[in-house]
Order: structure tokens, then C-alpha cells, then sequence
């Protein structure tokens, strides 16, 4: 496996994100597998997110890894658990939700910029995403905002295939922000990436994708991982993922049977 280098564990602290080429390499036919079997048997959570008048396929889903053998494997894997800490400099590591991202070759539909952690319950700095690919990718990769990790307020939440508010109150939020309109005002982190490369990132990084319009599917495993000093945070409104019946109270440590702690 890949190792996580000094400048890896600099840049995700620094810019709020890093590509770290060929970390899951050799995990490819388990997330092509745990993917596909995603595809064919979509959770209740699964969602289509093309709008009107667009074409291809544009489908996400997450919280599947206890159904998805190989998502749990991979998951829990000390390897992929030693990256993780190493990058949020963090003792322990708890395993929040994984998320499959699907374009089919031919999407229209882009991925609206947002952050992920006010989609969330949780509160803290110490926490990681990894992007990973099973595709060759060009165009449609991640791209993110750099240093938008250290933004003093949040960007508004907002619900993927209508681009409403996500919650009822929005007053709290920075507008959503839009690079494209804006191009000297941020600087864009963007990749090629192989499959098996990961981009790992902060959950307050401000991120979003282009459409899909090479001819081959783009098919994508996020991991995502919390670190000693991330908390529930009650948002008074159903979150996303929601996780229902959970009994957690504001400060608390996510609860270790619904998300399993690590210490590698």
C-alpha cells in the first residue's frame, strides 16, 4: 500500500485536501465488486440525482457497508485505518459512512459545490474523506476549494437535484459559492486520477464535479473517517445521512456500535 508522506499530511492540513496516487489500488476488484453490487441492489438511501431535460445517469448512495461485504472489509482494513490517523493526527479512528458516486458515460449532471459537514451531525476538525476512483478520470474529477477548510462560517446546505435549502433555517450559512462564475477569486485543486489514486479530504472543504461527458462510466467509493476530537452536534433538523433512532446527545462521541472505533 501507498504510504502516506509528510507531504500528503502538510497539504491536507494546510489546503484541506491531497491526492494520494495508488492507495487503494490494490483493493480495486473488491470496490469495483461492492460498487456494482450497490448499482444492481440500491439502499434506502439511494438517490437519482439527474435533473429534467439532462441525460445519462447521475446515482449516489451511502451507509452501506454493513449489507456490502467489501466495503467493510476495506473499511476496517489496519492499512487504510493507519492513513486515515496519520492524516487527521489523530489517536483513534472512527469509521462514519461510505458513499458510492456513479455518472454514467454521458452525464450531464454536475456535482453542485458544497461542504459535507453541515449535511452532517458531527463538529471537529480531526476527519477524513477519501475520493476513490475505479475509473480513469479527466474532466469529471473532484475539485475542490483550497484552504475553504479554514472558513470561518459554513456553507449552506442544499438538496442536490432541486438546489433548495437543505434546512429550514439558512441564516447561519455562507451562500453557496461558485468558482465557475468566479474564477480568480479561489483556487481550484483538481486531478487526474488512475483507479485505485485517492483524494482525501476534509469534511469542511468546499467541493463539488463536472459533469460526466467522456465516454466511460465514472464510478467512485468515498470513505469517510472521524478522528478524537469530532462530537454530535444536534442540528435541530433531520441531517445526511440521518441515521434514525441514533439516542445521542449534543458533545456526545459517536456511538461505537453504530461506528466502529479503530486504534492503529
Amino acid at each position: 500500500m501507498t504510504k502516506i508522506s509528510k507531504k500528503n499530511i502538510n497539504e491536507f492540513k494546510e489546503n484541506g485536501a491531497t491526492l494520494i496516487p495508488g492507495l487503494f489500488t490494490k483493493w480495486l476488484p473488491d470496490i469495483k465488486k461492492g460498487i456494482e453490487y450497490n448499482l444492481m441492489h440500491p439502499g434506502k438511501y439511494a438517490a437519482e440525482n439527474t435533473r429534467e431535460n439532462q441525460s445519462g445517469r447521475f446515482f449516489d448512495d451511502y451507509c452501506n457497508w454493513t449489507r456490502i461485504s467489501e466495503f467493510e472489509k476495506i473499511m476496517s482494513c489496519p492499512d487504510v485505518i493507519s492513513s486515515a490517523a496519520k492524516l487527521m493526527g489523530s489517536a483513534s479512528v472512527q469509521f462514519f459512512h461510505d458513499h458510492v458516486l456513479y455518472k454514467s458515460a454521458g452525464s450531464e449532471t454536475d456535482t453542485p459545490w458544497h461542504q459535507d459537514e453541515p449535511y452532517y451531525f458531527t463538529k471537529g476538525n480531526q476527519n477524513v474523506s477519501f475520493w476513490i476512483p475505479v475509473d480513469h478520470i479527466k474532466e469529471s474529477s473532484l475539485r475542490i476549494i483550497s484552504g475553504s477548510h479554514k472558513w470561518h462560517k459554513p456553507v449552506l446546505p442544499t438538496k442536490w437535484l432541486t438546489g433548495k435549502d437543505f434546512y429550514k433555517s439558512s441564516n447561519e450559512y455562507n451562500p453557496v459559492p461558485n468558482p465557475d462564475i468566479n474564477p480568480n477569486k479561489y483556487e481550484i485543486l483538481e486531478w487526474k486520477m488512475n483507479p485505485g489514486d485517492a483524494i482525501a479530504f476534509n469534511f469542511k472543504s468546499v467541493h463539488g464535479a463536472r459533469a460526466n461527458k467522456s465516454d466511460t462510466q465514472r464510478r467512485v467509493l468515498s470513505l469517510r473517517y472521524v478522528g478524537d476530537d469530532v462530537r454530535y452536534i444536534d442540528r435541530k433538523e433531520v441531517t445526511s445521512p440521518p441515521f434514525p433512532g441514533h439516542n445521542m446527545n449534543n458533545g456526545d462521541k459517536l456511538r461505537a456500535d453504530w461506528f466502529p472505533i479503530f486504534h492503529p
